[in-house]
């Protein structure tokens, strides 16, 4: 055989033996990557059923602990949301009431009707099965001194904030005032009592039968004198829907105010 020949022959041998084991080499590093990545992606699958598990068991076990509890209330001649929710210190206020009966604007309660209260929250006891290993007693657990006189003064000051007013007219002005704060609703006390004594000498239960409103059939009515459309246009929400109840009358009477004179203070004569 000639020497280029024989030259050819090795040089192909020589190729020939590149290309497999370039192509055995290939095959190794494809079939490592495809386990390398089967193995990973099936650890990352298994993974996730596990934190996807043990997510929907943490809410459960937080969620199922607590409920809130409420107690029943039957409604009196006078009452309206805000009175009642003060009165029992109610958590969440009138809202939280006018929620847990299904109630809405314009909130209208009935003497005799029953309404729940709410009054917190109560934890209810897991299952045996369910219930974490206790833990060994911790110093840091024992209830110091001063955070024991924190929830003490917490208590006190909730406490103080639960205002409650006497049933006069210094007591009628002052709870309205307070409701008017919360509404935005302008006004001081003087503005009110200067149109009360001038409009009712002070009268709930005033009303005028003689006048031109009274000719058309809405007569003036309550401590400020005001007309049933006015009182049911202007009226606030939380408040009696009686429109001879002091408080509900004042507020109302200031928001009608408020939205034509600017605020009762502003209101000198018959309005």
């Amino acid at each position: 055989m000639p020497k280029h020949a024989q030259n050819r022959s090795a040089n192909s041998t020589q190729s020939l033996r590149k290309r497999l084991f370039s192509t055995r080499g290939a095959v190794v590093a494809g079939t490592f990557t495809a386990i390398a990545c089967a193995a990973l992606s099936g650890t990352a699958q298994a993974a996730e059923p596990s934190a996807a598990k043990s997510a929907p068991q943490t809410a459960d076990a937080t969620h199922g602990q607590r409920h809130s509890t409420f107690t029943d209330y039957t409604v009196k001649t006078g009452d309206y949301l805000i009175a009642i929710a003060r009165a029992h210190n109610s958590p969440g206020g009138w809202h939280a009431i006018a929620r847990a009966n299904g109630l809405h604007s314009p909130y209208i309660i009935h003497p005799g009707q029953v309404l729940k209260l709410p009054t917190g929250t109560a934890t209810t006891a897991k299952p045996e099965s369910a219930a974490p290993k206790a833990a060994a007693p911790s110093p840091a657990a024992t209830t110091s001194p001063a955070s024991t006189t924190a929830s003490d003064t917490s208590s006190s000051t909730t406490t103080t904030a639960t205002q409650t007013y006497p049933d006069n007219l210094d007591g009628w002005i002052n709870e309205a005032l307070a409701i008017m704060k919360q509404n935005g609703i302008p006004g001081t006390y003087d503005g009110i009592y200067r149109n009360v004594m001038r409009e009712s000498s002070g009268n709930p239960n005033a009303i005028n039968l003689w006048d031109s409103n009274a000719a058309a059939g809405t007569p003036s009515k309550g401590l400020l004198q005001t007309i049933q459309p006015t009182f049911d246009a202007y009226h606030v929400a939380g408040t009696s829907t009686d429109i001879y109840d002091p408080v509900a009358n004042i507020v109302a009477a200031c928001n009608y105010a408020f939205h034509v004179y600017g605020s009762i203070d502003n209101v000198n004569g018959p309005y």
